[in-house]
């Protein structure tokens, strides 16, 4: 009797790919880049379980291809990737790997806003240019972190994580998502407006997923009511910020700074402006990029794909409605 077949799209930890192996017949892609979306495609034929990251999209000629499917896992919270009406009109349940990395990217968002204000890698070039002369009181001088105004947009379970972080620094929290303003309350936050939390921030941390309604969310409009002493902080998704927009608030000096884990487009071009300016710290997409947080990120879609398998529910599954 022949065993499923699944694809898995890069390299995974070894123990958790035996754990997978298993159950069935696995082919790694063992380059470093991913594979091309044609590849994917050639392979869907025999696979009953494909096991992909942020980086593979995954549409309905795709689904079409592998007829066999019986499984899709996303190795990641967000699954804007995946077109999921589709899956589920094919009866394709998709999982996702939430909750585990909250703490380590909310982490994340603290070193990027913390690195920006006190401007940690301007200090390091500083050094490492031989400028560092002698101690000059108005050399490289930030910007305080501790009873600064820190607004949160798009709460969730990693912007939460953020506000808990916020209250040991003693921070005025502002938040405008969709929780309630009691479940805010409960964060040590005010529930406001976006228009106002940009204006009185002092910080301004993105949290939203990328849907139609969030694209470029914040744009020239939006940075144009922010404070010039403002500092910009994404660890969401690139396109929720206008990257145009973005690159002529930090030029004009209309906000102080940004810190970016995610780009518009990713990885970003080599000659893209913002790579120009100083006061735009970019990082390739580690927010989440710990040993432990990873390995159990990748326990998590490989629990989803033996159990979509086993024609099971699969423990965190973005369509339930597929069960229906």
């Amino acid at each position: 009797m022949s065993r499923d077949k699944v694809f898995v799209t890069r390299e995974l930890p070894p123990a958790t790919l035996d754990r997978l192996r298993k159950h069935c017949e696995v082919e790694v892609w063992q380059e470093f880049l991913p594979p091309d979306y044609e590849i994917i495609c050639g392979k869907a034929g025999d696979l009953a379980g494909l096991l992909s990251l942020l980086t593979d999209r995954i549409d309905p000629q795709l689904m079409d291809a592998g007829p066999n499917l019986k499984v899709i896992s996303n190795l990641a919270v967000g699954y804007d990737n995946i077109d999921i009406p589709a899956a589920s009109q094919r009866g394709i349940p998709v999982g996702n790997t939430p909750g585990v990395l909250n703490d380590t990217t909310a982490d994340f968002a603290f070193a990027l806003m913390m690195a920006v204000a006190r401007r940690i890698p301007e200090g390091q070039r500083y050094v490492q240019d031989g400028k560092w002369k002698t101690w000059h009181p108005t050399v490289l001088a930030g910007q305080d972190i501790f009873g600064s105004t820190l607004g949160i947009i798009g709460s969730g379970r990693i912007g939460a994580a953020v506000a808990r972080r916020a209250q040991g620094f003693d921070m005025r929290l502002l938040v405008n998502s969709l929780e309630t303003e009691e479940e805010i309350r409960q964060l040590g936050g005010e529930k406001v407006d976006l228009d106002f939390l940009l204006t009185e921030s002092d910080f301004v941390s993105l949290h939203v997923p990328l849907t139609d309604e969030t694209h470029h969310l914040i744009s020239e409009r939006e940075l144009g009511l922010m404070k010039p002493t403002a500092i910009l902080v994404n660890t969401a998704r690139g396109s929720v910020l206008d990257p145009e927009a973005l690159f002529a608030a930090l030029r004009d000096g209309k906000i102080l700074a940004a810190g970016l884990d995610v780009t518009d487009p990713e990885p970003i071009p080599l000659d893209d402006p913002l790579l120009t300016l100083d006061n735009c710290l970019i990082v390739p997409h580690i927010a989440s990029a710990s040993v432990a947080t990873r390995t159990k990120m990748a326990d998590m879609a490989v629990d989803n794909v033996i159990a979509g398998l086993r024609g099971e529910r699969l423990p965190t599954c973005v369509n339930p409605e597929v069960y229906d």
